[in-house]
């Protein structure tokens, strides 16, 4: 085995730079944000004093902050803001409601459905939304059938990942990958040009999740909020309301079980128990005890209201506007409001907020809505109020009342299906050439605002700096590695030590060390780094460096064996109530299978074995 000479100065501050980056994203006692801040002015300064001219072009300080301005970037922001208006309209939760109902009949048949249909979503919506529509309903419907959400959350979590590697815009990841690829001089990879190894490895991964990973979950403690505040609330029944002329059990079966009934008011003093062959009538209203998020998502699915008619038709302007959020108030002990009611207070007036439920500890109210006002306040009261953001804003300036963080955005469901027109009209125009995709998601971000799908400001809420960072960084560490030679002189030690092994077990090799190495860093980072060295190899063996730009990217979705790995297993670390060991039991052997999977399926559809 002959190794390759050392490379240059240039090269091996580069190879030294990338491996102290790395070690910075890694550490949990600095912020991501600080560590990519200070490799961009360490590469500005240093190509600013030591510019590097080699035979695939210049690299000077303004190289470094031109990948800020790079396509794939673009692309990424562009498709994550319009993914905001599918969130903000609620696009997703038909599908979270719809997979609910699974449940009452055969968890295993729920979870294969829960499984497919978040695979099947996640190549064309990006994954963190779908996961946070998904976490909460996964939760609920576990928790009422019985079930640890334990056993649910990492399978779903990891098919939402195998989904999203089907296709160029399923993760960023992708795009990264492709754009690196195509500033090299190779041929563009289509939307869907490895639909089918990646869909193939995804299925087989999917069948691991479903039959294989709840077995090897412990059953955990679930350290969210899975009991929050619990609201005596009324929902009024109209004449449009889909459980008007319905039985209490037909009403039930509609909202896949979530609706449970104490008792049924008619007219001021008619009390009808709550038993499955109790017709309902417009006028009727059903007392139920919910969470704040419950309340709404019976609200929309029966069409009934928390609101009496009478009285939402008095409603001023804002209360009915689209911007509308939900928010836990609790009555302080120095607050006005003790031993007061909200009428004699003027709340509604004063602060154009509605006060939809009170909650007040081990006592259960049972006051219709439009007498809520009446009521006098205790020191330690919850109240459910719904209004515009600012109003919360302002409520909680004031500091005479208790905001609770964690408002709810409720959703602007009459816009959902336009939100989601758009968004298939972003990825048509990508899919058949009409347009590049950095053009059609920004004019799908422009349509959902002018839709109203969205607002400008929530449009920017769904960028992290944090993310934008990283792959900014990422592109400039790798043009750095690639500019200075360094990626050539990695892909040789590779080779090197490949010990003139067939073409296939290098891929196989290759993607081994980009799937471990994506487990430990940021995978942006794993995927930038990577694609130069992959071409590098490709190039040296004397093949086709497409396959080995796509084991690549594929390699570098296989973020699955740690919680930190990529953000959603973040998310579903704390709500599951996972240990980190959770992850590697689970998503250690389906990375290893994946590779197996991929190290078979890819150089056996570009034909290299």
């Amino acid at each position: 085995m002959t190794l390759p000479p050392l490379p240059d100065l240039h090269a091996l501050a580069a190879l030294a730079l990338t491996g102290f980056a790395l070690y910075l994203f890694r550490r949990e006692d600095l912020q991501l944000e600080t560590a990519c801040l200070f490799i961009l002015i360490v590469l500005a300064v240093s190509f600013e004093y030591f510019p590097y001219k080699g035979p695939l072009g210049t690299l000077d300080a303004i190289s470094v902050f031109q990948n800020f301005g790079n396509e794939a970037l673009i692309t990424i922001c562009g498709l994550i803001m319009a993914g905001e208006g599918i969130s903000r309209t609620g696009a997703l939760e038909p599908m979270g409601r719809f997979l609910a109902r699974f449940w009452r009949f055969s968890p295993s048949f729920a979870l294969l459905a829960t499984l497919l249909v978040t695979a099947a979503v996640s190549p064309f919506v990006n994954n963190t939304p779908t996961m946070i529509v998904m976490i909460p309903i996964l939760v609920s419907v576990s928790l009422r059938a019985g079930h640890s959400p334990s056993a649910v959350l990492m399978p779903t979590n990891h098919a939402n990942l195998l989904g999203g590697m089907v296709t160029t815009i399923g993760t960023s990841t992708n795009l990264l990958v492709i754009d690196v690829a195509r500033r090299q001089g190779l041929a563009e990879i289509g939307m869907f040009d490895f639909v089918f190894p990646a869909s193939l490895a995804a299925g087989i991964g999917v069948l691991y999740l479903w039959l294989i990973a709840p077995r090897l979950l412990p059953t955990r403690a679930v350290t969210m909020d899975t009991s929050p505040r619990m609201y005596s609330a009324q929902l009024h029944v109209h004449q449009k309301s889909l459980c008007n002329g319905r039985n209490l059990k037909e009403t039930v079966q509609k909202t896949g079980g979530l609706l449970q009934v104490e008792k049924i008011l008619r007219g001021d003093d008619i009390v009808v128990a709550a038993v499955p062959h109790a017709t309902l009538r417009a006028g009727d209203r059903l007392v139920v005890s919910e969470s704040p998020a419950q309340l709404k998502e019976l609200e929309k699915m029966l069409r009934v209201t928390l609101i009496p008619g009478e009285l939402r038709a008095e409603l001023p302007g804002t209360l009915q506007a689209d911007d509308q959020q939900l928010a836990e108030v609790v009555v302080a002990p120095h607050s006005t409001l003790v031993g007061r009611s909200l009428k004699e207070e003027r709340f509604l007036e004063k602060n154009q907020l509605l006060c939809l439920a009170l909650h007040r500890a081990g006592i259960k109210l049972d006051r219709p809505q439009s007498r809520l006002a009446d009521e006098p306040l205790r020191t330690g009261d919850v109240l459910l109020v719904q209004g515009p953001k600012p109003r919360l804003h302002a409520l909680k300036m004031a500091g005479d009342l208790l905001v609770l963080d964690g408002s709810l955005d409720l959703p602007r469901s009459r816009r959902a299906p336009l939100a989601l027109l758009i968004m298939a009209g972003v990825v048509t125009a990508a899919a058949l050439g009409w347009l590049p995709i950095a053009i059609s998601a920004l004019c799908g971000v422009l349509l959902m605002v002018l839709s109203r799908c969205m607002k400008w400001q929530e449009a920017v809420q769904g960028l992290s700096l944090q993310v934008i960072l990283v792959m900014a960084t990422s592109l400039s560490l790798g043009n750095a590695i690639l500019y200075s030679g360094a990626a050539d002189w990695l892909a040789s030690l590779f080779v090197a030590f490949s010990f003139g092994a067939p073409v296939a077990v290098s891929l196989s090799g290759l993607m081994l060390l980009i799937a471990i190495f994506t487990n430990l860093v940021d995978n942006n980072a794993a995927a930038v780094i990577g694609t130069p060295i992959a071409i590098g190899v490709a190039r040296q063996l004397g093949v086709e460096p497409i396959p080995f730009v796509i084991a690549t990217l594929l390699a570098a979705n296989l973020s699955l064996a740690t919680p930190t790995a990529y953000k959603t297993n973040i998310l579903i670390w704390n709500a599951g109530g996972y240990t980190f060991n959770d992850f590697l039991r689970v998503g250690l052997p389906l990375m290893l299978l994946m590779w197996l999977a991929l190290s078979v399926i890819v150089p056996w559809h570009y034909q290299l074995f």
